[in-house]
Protein backbone atom coordinates (compact mmCIF):
# COMPACT_ATOMS: atom_id res chain seq x y z
CA UNK A 1 0.00 0.00 0.00
CA UNK A 2 1.41 3.42 -0.93
CA UNK A 3 2.07 5.77 1.53
CA UNK A 4 -0.54 8.96 2.14
CA UNK A 5 -0.63 11.84 0.11
CA UNK A 6 2.19 13.72 0.61
CA UNK A 7 3.84 11.27 2.56
CA UNK A 8 6.37 10.16 -0.68
CA UNK A 9 9.46 10.65 -0.72
CA UNK A 10 12.50 11.35 -2.59
CA UNK A 11 16.17 11.23 -1.14
CA UNK A 12 18.79 13.08 -3.20
CA UNK A 13 22.40 12.76 -2.77
CA UNK A 14 24.40 16.58 -3.63
CA UNK A 15 27.82 16.55 -5.21
CA UNK A 16 27.29 14.72 -8.33
CA UNK A 17 23.67 14.52 -8.24
CA UNK A 18 22.21 18.17 -8.08
CA UNK A 19 25.27 19.98 -9.11
CA UNK A 20 26.24 17.60 -12.11
CA UNK A 21 25.43 14.86 -14.27
CA UNK A 22 26.33 12.00 -12.74
CA UNK A 23 30.58 12.87 -12.22
CA UNK A 24 31.66 13.67 -8.64
CA UNK A 25 33.73 16.40 -8.00
CA UNK A 26 37.16 14.70 -7.58
CA UNK A 27 36.78 13.72 -12.11
CA UNK A 28 35.71 17.09 -12.26
CA UNK A 29 38.50 18.70 -10.87
CA UNK A 30 40.56 16.69 -12.53
CA UNK A 31 39.53 17.83 -15.51
CA UNK A 32 39.25 21.33 -14.92
CA UNK A 33 43.43 20.84 -13.49
CA UNK A 34 44.19 19.89 -16.65
CA UNK A 35 42.59 22.15 -18.97
CA UNK A 36 44.35 24.81 -17.07
CA UNK A 37 47.61 23.05 -17.83
CA UNK A 38 47.67 20.61 -14.98
CA UNK A 39 50.03 17.13 -15.65
CA UNK A 40 49.45 14.37 -13.34
CA UNK A 41 47.35 11.52 -14.62
CA UNK A 42 43.97 10.85 -12.41
CA UNK A 43 45.15 8.26 -9.84
CA UNK A 44 47.79 11.08 -8.66
CA UNK A 45 44.96 13.69 -8.50
CA UNK A 46 42.30 11.27 -6.82
CA UNK A 47 45.17 10.29 -3.98
CA UNK A 48 45.41 14.31 -3.39
CA UNK A 49 41.67 15.45 -3.67
CA UNK A 50 40.73 12.83 -0.96
CA UNK A 51 43.54 14.28 1.36
CA UNK A 52 42.18 17.87 0.58
CA UNK A 53 38.73 16.37 1.44
CA UNK A 54 39.67 15.81 5.01
CA UNK A 55 41.49 19.07 5.33
CA UNK A 56 38.65 20.74 3.67
CA UNK A 57 36.71 19.25 6.60
CA UNK A 58 39.20 20.43 9.49
CA UNK A 59 39.38 24.07 8.10
CA UNK A 60 38.24 26.78 11.00
CA UNK A 61 34.49 27.83 10.73
CA UNK A 62 34.05 25.09 8.04
CA UNK A 63 29.86 25.28 9.08
CA UNK A 64 29.53 28.71 7.89
CA UNK A 65 30.99 28.06 4.36
CA UNK A 66 28.62 28.51 1.55
CA UNK A 67 29.08 27.01 -2.31
CA UNK A 68 31.42 29.03 -4.01
CA UNK A 69 33.48 29.68 -1.04
CA UNK A 70 33.72 25.50 -0.31
CA UNK A 71 34.21 25.20 -4.27
CA UNK A 72 37.55 28.06 -3.87
CA UNK A 73 39.05 26.42 -0.36
CA UNK A 74 39.11 23.17 -1.97
CA UNK A 75 40.57 24.28 -5.08
CA UNK A 76 43.39 26.02 -3.24
CA UNK A 77 43.67 22.63 -0.80
CA UNK A 78 44.32 20.55 -3.48
CA UNK A 79 47.02 22.37 -5.66
CA UNK A 80 48.88 22.61 -2.36
CA UNK A 81 49.05 19.29 -1.58
CA UNK A 82 49.94 18.56 -5.40
CA UNK A 83 52.51 21.51 -4.74
CA UNK A 84 51.65 22.24 -8.01
CA UNK A 85 52.27 26.78 -8.60
CA UNK A 86 51.58 26.18 -12.71
CA UNK A 87 47.63 25.89 -11.75
CA UNK A 88 46.24 29.01 -11.39
CA UNK A 89 43.33 28.16 -8.04
CA UNK A 90 41.05 31.05 -8.40
CA UNK A 91 40.54 29.84 -12.82
CA UNK A 92 40.63 26.33 -11.27
CA UNK A 93 37.15 27.14 -8.85
CA UNK A 94 36.03 29.66 -11.12
CA UNK A 95 35.27 27.29 -13.66
CA UNK A 96 33.85 24.29 -11.22
CA UNK A 97 32.05 26.55 -9.72
CA UNK A 98 30.71 27.99 -12.34
CA UNK A 99 29.47 24.74 -13.95
CA UNK A 100 27.64 23.88 -10.93
CA UNK A 101 25.57 26.73 -10.96
CA UNK A 102 24.31 26.56 -14.22
CA UNK A 103 23.51 23.03 -13.86
CA UNK A 104 21.66 24.23 -10.53
CA UNK A 105 19.95 26.61 -12.01
CA UNK A 106 18.78 24.11 -14.83
CA UNK A 107 17.85 21.61 -12.21
CA UNK A 108 15.93 23.96 -9.61
CA UNK A 109 12.47 23.74 -11.53
CA UNK A 110 12.46 20.24 -11.74
CA UNK A 111 12.99 20.21 -7.91
CA UNK A 112 9.97 22.50 -7.76
CA UNK A 113 7.77 20.71 -9.12
CA UNK A 114 8.89 17.35 -7.76
CA UNK A 115 8.56 19.18 -4.23
CA UNK A 116 4.44 19.45 -5.50
CA UNK A 117 4.44 15.86 -5.05
CA UNK A 118 6.97 14.43 -2.77
CA UNK A 119 8.55 14.69 -0.08
CA UNK A 120 12.23 15.75 -0.90
CA UNK A 121 15.03 15.46 1.07
CA UNK A 122 19.24 15.72 1.07
CA UNK A 123 21.56 13.15 2.00
CA UNK A 124 25.29 13.56 1.42
CA UNK A 125 28.49 12.70 2.50
CA UNK A 126 29.31 16.49 2.97
CA UNK A 127 31.98 18.69 5.06
CA UNK A 128 29.27 20.29 7.70
CA UNK A 129 28.44 23.24 5.55
CA UNK A 130 25.73 21.41 3.34
CA UNK A 131 23.11 23.96 4.86
CA UNK A 132 24.80 27.49 4.03
CA UNK A 133 25.57 25.71 0.60
CA UNK A 134 22.02 25.16 -0.16
CA UNK A 135 21.24 28.26 0.78
CA UNK A 136 23.17 30.09 -0.90
CA UNK A 137 22.04 27.79 -4.16
CA UNK A 138 18.38 28.78 -3.48
CA UNK A 139 17.91 24.87 -2.82
CA UNK A 140 17.16 24.73 1.05
CA UNK A 141 13.32 25.87 0.89
CA UNK A 142 12.74 22.51 -1.02
CA UNK A 143 13.89 20.45 1.32
CA UNK A 144 12.02 19.22 4.36
CA UNK A 145 15.16 17.42 5.45
CA UNK A 146 19.21 17.42 4.60
CA UNK A 147 21.61 15.05 6.24
CA UNK A 148 25.19 15.90 6.43
CA UNK A 149 27.65 13.41 7.34
CA UNK A 150 30.02 16.24 8.38
CA UNK A 151 27.44 16.59 11.00
CA UNK A 152 26.21 13.71 12.26
CA UNK A 153 29.63 11.93 12.55
CA UNK A 154 28.61 9.11 10.23
CA UNK A 155 28.34 9.22 6.41
CA UNK A 156 26.95 6.87 3.23
CA UNK A 157 26.90 3.57 3.17
CA UNK A 158 25.73 3.14 6.60
CA UNK A 159 21.86 3.00 6.77
CA UNK A 160 21.65 5.63 9.86
CA UNK A 161 21.48 8.46 7.57
CA UNK A 162 18.64 6.97 5.09
CA UNK A 163 16.40 5.85 8.23
CA UNK A 164 17.21 9.45 9.70
CA UNK A 165 15.97 11.36 6.52
CA UNK A 166 12.91 9.20 6.43
CA UNK A 167 12.00 9.81 9.51
CA UNK A 168 12.46 13.61 9.38
CA UNK A 169 10.18 13.11 6.58
CA UNK A 170 7.28 11.10 7.56
CA UNK A 171 8.19 8.32 5.13
CA UNK A 172 8.37 5.11 4.68
CA UNK A 173 11.59 3.35 2.48
CA UNK A 174 8.85 1.53 0.65
CA UNK A 175 7.56 4.78 -0.36
CA UNK A 176 10.88 6.85 -1.06
CA UNK A 177 13.53 7.11 -3.94
CA UNK A 178 17.25 7.52 -3.39
CA UNK A 179 18.77 9.25 -6.44
CA UNK A 180 22.24 9.31 -6.66
CA UNK A 181 25.82 9.15 -8.65
CA UNK A 182 27.48 6.34 -6.31
CA UNK A 183 26.39 2.72 -6.50
CA UNK A 184 27.73 1.56 -3.43
CA UNK A 185 27.66 4.92 -1.17
CA UNK A 186 23.81 5.86 -2.47
CA UNK A 187 22.33 2.90 -3.90
CA UNK A 188 23.33 -0.15 -2.56
CA UNK A 189 22.08 0.61 1.05
CA UNK A 190 19.14 2.73 -0.07
CA UNK A 191 17.78 -0.74 -2.05
CA UNK A 192 18.95 -3.07 0.86
CA UNK A 193 16.45 -0.86 3.05
CA UNK A 194 13.42 -1.71 0.43
CA UNK A 195 13.45 1.62 -1.48
CA UNK A 196 13.61 2.38 -5.26
CA UNK A 197 16.74 3.96 -6.62
CA UNK A 198 17.36 5.86 -9.45
CA UNK A 199 21.29 6.34 -10.78
CA UNK A 200 22.24 9.72 -11.93
CA UNK A 201 25.09 8.28 -14.52
CA UNK A 202 26.17 9.30 -18.04
CA UNK A 203 25.22 7.08 -20.98
CA UNK A 204 28.69 6.01 -21.55
CA UNK A 205 29.35 4.50 -18.16
CA UNK A 206 28.82 0.63 -17.61
CA UNK A 207 26.60 -0.87 -15.62
CA UNK A 208 27.38 -2.79 -13.42
CA UNK A 209 26.83 -6.57 -13.13
CA UNK A 210 25.77 -7.42 -9.77
CA UNK A 211 22.98 -4.42 -9.04
CA UNK A 212 20.30 -2.83 -10.81
CA UNK A 213 18.93 0.18 -9.89
CA UNK A 214 14.69 0.59 -10.35
CA UNK A 215 15.89 3.35 -12.60
CA UNK A 216 18.81 4.81 -14.79
CA UNK A 217 18.94 8.23 -15.45
CA UNK A 218 21.35 10.31 -17.67
CA UNK A 219 20.39 13.97 -15.67
CA UNK A 220 18.06 15.27 -12.73
CA UNK A 221 15.32 16.18 -15.51
CA UNK A 222 14.79 12.46 -16.76
CA UNK A 223 13.95 11.47 -12.73
CA UNK A 224 10.65 13.71 -13.22
CA UNK A 225 9.46 10.73 -15.82
CA UNK A 226 11.20 7.45 -14.01
CA UNK A 227 9.43 8.21 -10.62
CA UNK A 228 5.97 9.54 -12.46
Amino acid sequence: MSAPNGRRAILLDFGGTLDADGVHWCPRFHEAYRALGGTLDYAAFEAAFKRSDAALAALPRIGSLGFRATIEAQARLVLGLLGDAAVDAERLAQGLHADSVATIERNRPVLERLAAGFRLGVVSNFTGNLEPCLEELDLRRLFGAVLDSGVLGFAKPDERIFLQALSRLGARAADAWMVGDNLDADLRPAQRLGMRTAWVAPPARPGPRDFTPTRRIARLPDLEAAVA
